[in-house]
């Protein structure tokens, strides 16, 4: 597992940031099932966030590009880290759902993401790799 993701363009970085919540997480379960990789932001942690209402988040993201237009304010120090997805459905997700901590799904540098329940992605990343069994 190489932890890579394709170099993306800027126009179509742009085109895809411009996406809605839904379409954009969307964009994200159908490239990582492809790409086999989760990036998030670490820095002796993961970075996080809250939602409006108080719950921590974990952001996440398709692509170490995305990942790095995000690392600024107070993720500044953070760096991009790829997460084998096996790694990321087994593993991270069952520890974030024990700590009671949601994903922010593919955020924008304006702070805008999804955030669905930890079966909800767990559910969509299933079907969606049922394509490529």
């Amino acid at each position: 597992m190489n932890q890579s993701t394709p170099k993306l363009n800027p126009k179509q970085i742009e085109a895809v940031l411009a996406l809605s919540g839904p379409k954009r997480y969307s964009h994200f379960i159908k490239r990582v099932a492809d790409w086999e990789v989760v990036w998030s932001l670490y820095d002796d942690g993961w970075a996080t966030a809250e939602t409006d209402s108080g719950i921590q988040t974990v952001p996440f993201w398709p692509a170490e590009d995305y990942a790095i237009l995000c690392s600024l304010d107070h993720w500044q120090d953070f760096k991009p880290k790829g997460i084998p997805l096996d790694d990321f459905m087994n593993n991270l997700l069952p520890s974030l759902q024990r700590d009671g901590i949601l994903p922010a799904i593919f955020p924008t540098p304006a702070g805008l993401s999804v955030t669905p329940t930890i079966e909800e992605l767990l559910g969509d990343l299933n079907e969606e790799l049922q394509w490529y069994a």
